[in-house]
């Protein structure tokens, strides 16, 4: 019954498609106006991933920390090491590039060597003023040693913020409107201001100014996320019809492909448009992804087409056969396919929810416009000539697939060795395995911006803030004493950390107004004791400038105080161990009952992010799984099939898994997408061949040998066609200036080729190593659906 409707199904769905071309037609052409209409939607993400669910404890604490002090990566440094920078004329155009800064609306304040000021002590008004280091501009050499040692000997409350005291770099600290920070307003400024006016000082003055801060980094990333997505998109589509050519020798076959394809690329983005989602580093992959899963789409309908031509000549016969046995199949196939990458949508995470939703709707897409425009577009043309179906008879693929047959006969065991040896030493791998939640790793490691993190690092231990956050429970409970002392006992500790920058906050301020109060002798800059912090505060309470600088450290009510430093590109790992051990310190320091300290920040949050994301990572592959299984269970139903069909495809990724140990490739959210991924697309392969030997053990009266070889000879051809084209179509990925792309596509790649091999070697020799347990009517049952339909092996019998 259930072969019956399948057929007569697709049969029905064969006719309305051949005798409404012409509407089919205009309707593609109206949906793609529609989703081209929508392409107005689409804009490029202007913050950072976020990989946790927003309902997340740690998005939680983090909103908490930006509802009080806001946005905390508003900072832009540019920094200088150079000698001759301490010149008259270099030092005053080093000032000036700041002081043009500050006239741009983006920008909120803008701190330099010019615009430091010395906090002294009025003590006829009793209050603390705020006086410039350099009043006007530098006018002689004099003047320049007599700042040098002002700032790098007795004022070190500046200390590693505007300059490194022990290699003299000295650095700009450009503030931006708080605003404008995710907004398309900070990419016009980076690029079309901050860029410029940079590279016009460094031709003048002859010097390397480097620029960084997360503002910064994230524009240009962003930008060559975007300059990339025409690179892949061309790329792709240059390989995928190259190796295509080579395969069907017809310019026309390959014209129709890319007309495919092309209007899968649209649609894409007209989904990412009308679902108003951003495009992030993941969905600007899946345009490539499309072009590269809709070739083999193409391949398989192309190729059945010219097979059926060459067997009768009969055009309207072969376009109906095209759509009645092929569908199924490659319905099945885009199914099982999306299906990998729809298993994202449960991950919580908005980033890979929207990538899981675009790249599953646009699979689905793909698979609709492949079925109902090649066999439109081939019903107005004549039929293929001899010259284009020359490919069909080619010797070297039947070498291939002779080879593969002789390998299953002949060397079983070998095969078997072979799978036993690679998945002990795969697992062995996979125990080496390293997480990693950098920020930065995945950045292009030529691009200058990478460079001058580095840069930044070295000179000042890092450019990603770190952020506490100190609840002291009570209005003005920040400038006790006791408090002020307890953070600097944490400040202590994490200034000891090798990987953390010395941190700034009130305890810096109240240090400096100590010094302040002692006529700005350095040796004073220490916390004041119970009695002088009565007098210098008395001297604070009617200083504006005291206030002004407070703002930045404590809220409005004096409740919550802010510790502020800067982490280099560190792993997951080691940043456990950090945060384990800053935490111990605050739990010592700091007593719950009447604090309550909170840790948090950007790059804290993107490393949470993905230890969240591995730990979901067996859920969500294994759900990936299941859902496949269930699509076997439901074609097959045969436990046992299901169970012998898996293995060949599990197999592929636990190889990859051990290469990527071996490799020292660490899981980060790039390489977290391979393993749904690749499965999704590998287990393509097995329902075909399934789908064949099931067929030939019913025509071959259960005869399992038999029936194995001449699935094998069947559908090996196209099994390794399109392996081909998906393994040079993500090997593309390979050409991309990040490292998570690169390392997505040459892993998938790889998967694919393995499980291209474990499924023409490891899979045939399964079905008949245990043909006793398989190859019987009642274990093997009709399947639910029939793949590819009777009468087509019916007919190759008769051709044979």
């Amino acid at each position: 019954m259930s072969k019956l409707f399948s057929k007569s199904f697709w049969e029905v769905v064969a006719r309305l498609i051949l005798r409404n071309r012409i509407g089919i037609l205009i309707g593609i052409i109206l949906i793609t106006l529609f989703f081209s209409y929508h392409w107005k939607n689409m804009r490029f993400t202007y913050t950072e991933a976020n990989l946790l669910p927003d309902d997340n404890e740690v998005n939680i604490t983090y909103n908490e920390f930006l509802k009080i002090f806001g946005e905390e990566g508003n900072l832009i440094v540019l920094g200088i090491n150079d000698s001759t920078l301490f010149t008259v004329d270099k030092l005053n155009a080093w000032n000036k590039l700041a002081d043009d800064f500050k006239k741009y609306p983006e920008v909120e304040a803008v701190m330099s060597i010019k615009d430091l000021q010395k906090l002294v002590k009025n003590t006829e008004k009793e209050k603390f003023e705020l006086e410039p280091f350099i009043k006007d501009s530098i006018h002689s050499k004099e003047q320049i040693y007599a700042l040098e040692k002002e700032l790098f000997e007795q004022y070190p409350f500046y200390d590693n913020f505007l300059f490194n005291n022990k290699t003299k770099t000295i650095r700009t600290a450009i503030y931006l409107k708080k605003e404008f920070v995710n907004t398309p307003k900070r990419k016009d400024f980076v690029l079309n201001d901050l860029e410029p006016k940079i590279a016009a000082f460094e031709k003048s003055q002859n010097m390397d100014v480097r620029v960084s801060g997360m503002p910064y980094i994230r524009t240009l990333n962003a930008q060559l996320i975007v300059d990339e997505i025409g690179w892949f998109i061309g790329a792709a589509l240059f390989v995928t019809s190259f190796i295509f050519f080579l395969f069907f020798r017809s310019f026309r076959a390959t014209f129709i492909s890319l007309i495919v394809v092309c209007i899968g690329v649209m649609w894409t983005f007209g989904i990412i448009g009308l679902l108003n989602y951003e495009i992030t580093v993941l969905t600007a992959l899946i345009p490539p992804l499309i072009i590269v899963i809709g070739i083999p789409n193409c391949i398989f309908l192309i190729n059945k087409y010219q097979r059926e031509v060459k067997l009768h000549g009969n055009m309207a016969k072969s376009l109906q056969r095209v759509i009645t046995k092929v569908g199924n199949a490659t319905l099945m196939t885009n199914v099982t396919t999306a299906s990998g990458f729809a298993t994202f949508i449960l991950t919580e995470s908005t980033l890979l929810t929207e990538f899981g939703i675009v790249a599953s709707l646009s699979i689905l897409g793909i698979f609709m416009l492949c079925v109902l425009i090649i066999p439109i577009i081939y019903s107005f043309l004549p039929l293929p000539k001899d010259r284009h179906l020359e490919h069909l008879n080619r010797r070297w693929i039947g070498g291939f697939v002779n080879w593969i047959e002789r390998m299953v006969k002949e060397h079983r065991i070998s095969i078997y060795f072979t799978a036993v040896i690679v998945l002990v030493l795969s697992i062995i791998g996979i125990f080496q395995i390293r997480i990693s939640g950098s920020l930065i790793e995945d950045m292009p490691k030529k691009a200058e911006f990478f460079q001058d993190i580095r840069f930044f690092e070295k000179e000042f231990s890092g450019i990603m803030p770190l952020e506490f956050m100190i609840d002291t429970k009570h209005k003005k409970g920040v400038m006790k004493l006791s408090t002020l002392k307890r953070m600097e006992k944490l400040e202590e500790a994490i200034e000891e950390t090798h990987e953390l920058s010395r941190p700034i906050s009130v305890v810096s301020l109240v240090k400096y107004s100590k010094q302040a109060y002692y006529n700005g002798n350095p040796k004073y800059y220490q916390l004041p004791t119970s009695q002088e912090n009565s007098f210098i505060l008395s001297y604070a309470k009617n200083s504006s400038a005291e206030a002004n600088l407070l703002q930045n450290f404590v809220d409005s009510t004096g409740q919550y105080a802010r510790i502020t430093t800067f982490m280099k590109d560190i792993g997951t790992d080691k940043m456990e161990r950090i945060e384990e051990n800053l935490q111990t310190k605050i739990n010592k320091v700091f007593p719950a009952e009447n604090y309550s300290v909170i840790m948090t920040g950007k790059a804290l949050v993107f490393q949470k992010g993905t230890t969240y994301l591995v730990k979901n990572l067996a859920i969500s592959l294994s759900l990936a799984i299941f859902l496949i299984a269930l699509f076997m269970a439901y074609i097959f139903r045969s436990l046992r099939m299901i169970l012998v069909s898996l293995i060949p495809n599990i197999l592929p990724l636990i190889i990859t898994a051990g290469l990527m140990g071996y490799l020292g490739v660490p899981i980060k959210p790039s390489t977290i997408l391979v393993f749904s991924i690749a499965f999704g697309i590998s287990v393509d392969d097995t329902i075909h061949f399934l789908a064949k030997y099931r067929q030939e053990l019913q025509a071959n009266h259960w005869k399992i040998r038999k029936s194995v070889y001449a699935a094998l000879r069947e559908t090996g051809v196209s099994m390794f066609y399109t392996s081909i084209v998906l393994f040079f179509g993500f090997s593309v990925f390979t050409i991309s200036d990040f490292g998570g792309t690169v390392a997505l596509g040459a892993l998938v790649s790889a998967t694919l080729l393995f499980a291209m091999l474990s499924n023409l070697l490891l899979l045939p020799s399964l079905l008949l190593s245990l043909e006793r347990s398989i190859a019987n009517k009642e274990i093997l049952k009709e399947p639910t659906i029939n793949i590819i339909p009777e009468e087509e092996e019916e007919e190759e019998e008769e051709d044979k």
